[in-house]
């Protein structure tokens, strides 16, 4: 067992005390019998535990996890025995509920109107419960040194099952048998699975960002935009690239090039304090004086973890901040409607020296 669960619940309990709590309930209220993957992202970094159905409650004096029967052997050997394990194959809200005393911290983000209705309906007496906005996913944002190898090792094999790909070449084939195909490759590398649904958009349907990948034959010359991750560890990855098998036209180059400089314009903007949405503005800038602005649509990067999506995030709207140990993507684009659409993204870790990008396939 590693010590980082431990660790971690000792800062869960001091931050509890330092606002005021008793305890902070962490896990997802909105169906708690039963969560997926990503719902249970805070529960996993905060105890080890890798099922879908449990709830912790930590705070100065407590520290307690409530599963069911399904789970209680995987608890025993991934959750620290310093956790009270509380069976509650009957039903997870009363169970949660009878752990409960004075002031309970709660994330209404996670937290259904139902579920509150029904934990408090169960209530003892004197116990308050006050939302707290994402305790456990600050905590998180910071990646330490084994996060960042699990994340790293993802990176890694995105990029091998980039290499893949384009050995295999693209012309002729669907987009949906390169993302099958890529999906296959990453588990047989290695990974746990995609960290997301892999985007294959080929041609006019480069324009659409999250295209799904369909029965549409690959053109030779047309530009492939394919943005794909995995899953190592628990731990996500996240990397586009746009690839043409074949000659680029003009119109392409152009467009990729001049997304491909305002990527590298982001990248050289990422550093220990800058502002999420002042390196959205770099990457940004290079874009709009082009004339392209109103093609570039989204936030210019997120944040990336148990997640493939969390804070920071790196967009016109940002008030983060960015610190040493955030783990974020840079991927600007430009989507022409009918036409064509490039997008690049990297991976990079914020760190005191600069950006390391994790993504080395090359751009």
């Amino acid at each position: 067992m590693s010590p980082a669960p431990d660790a971690r619940a000792e800062r869960l309990a001091a931050l509890a005390g330092e606002q005021g709590f008793d305890a902070i309930i962490v896990g997802d209220l909105v169906r708690p019998g039963d969560s997926g993957t990503e719902a249970m992202a805070d529960v996993r970094w905060l105890t080890g535990f890798t099922g879908s159905s449990g709830i912790a409650v930590v705070g100065p004096e407590i520290r307690a996890f409530v599963t069911d029967f399904r789970y209680l052997s995987r608890v025993a050997t991934e959750v620290p025995g310093s956790f009270e394990v509380v069976d509650a194959t009957a039903e997870m809200i009363p169970a949660i509920a009878g752990l409960l005393s004075g002031r309970v911290g709660f994330d209404e983000a996670k937290t259904s109107v139902e579920q509150h209705r029904k934990l408090t309906e169960k209530l003892a007496d004197g116990v308050e419960l006050a939302t707290v906005d994402g305790p456990v996913e600050a905590l998180r944002r910071i990646k330490d040194a084994d996060e960042i190898r699990a994340i790293g090792e993802a990176a890694r094999l995105t990029d091998e099952v980039y290499g893949w790909i384009e050995e295999g070449g693209l012309a002729g084939r669907t987009e949906r048998d390169v993302a099958v195909g890529a999906e296959a490759r990453m588990r047989e590398l290695g990974a746990e699975g995609p960290s997301f649904p892999s985007i294959v958009a080929a041609g006019p349907n480069g324009a659409l960002p999250h295209a799904e990948p369909g029965d549409r034959e690959i053109g030779r010359d047309e530009l492939v935009t394919i943005d794909m991750g995995a899953i190592v560890d628990g731990y996500s990855s996240d990397c586009t690239r746009t690839l043409v098998d074949g000659e680029m036209s003009a119109r392409g180059r152009e467009i990729y090039d001049l997304v491909l400089a305002a990527q590298l314009a982001g990248l050289a903007a990422i550093a220990v304090g800058a502002h999420g949405r002042d390196v959205d503005a770099a990457a940004r800038s290079v874009i709009e004086e082009a004339g392209y602005g109103d093609l570039f649509g989204h936030g210019l990067g997120h944040g990336v973890g148990l997640e493939v999506h969390e804070p920071p995030r790196l967009s016109k709207r940002s008030e983060d901040e960015l610190m040493a140990g955030d783990v974020v993507t840079v991927e600007p684009g430009i989507y022409v409607p009918g036409e064509l659409g490039v997008r690049i993204e990297d991976l990079v870790v914020v760190t005191e020296d600069g950006p390391l990008n994790l993504s080395t396939y090359p751009k």
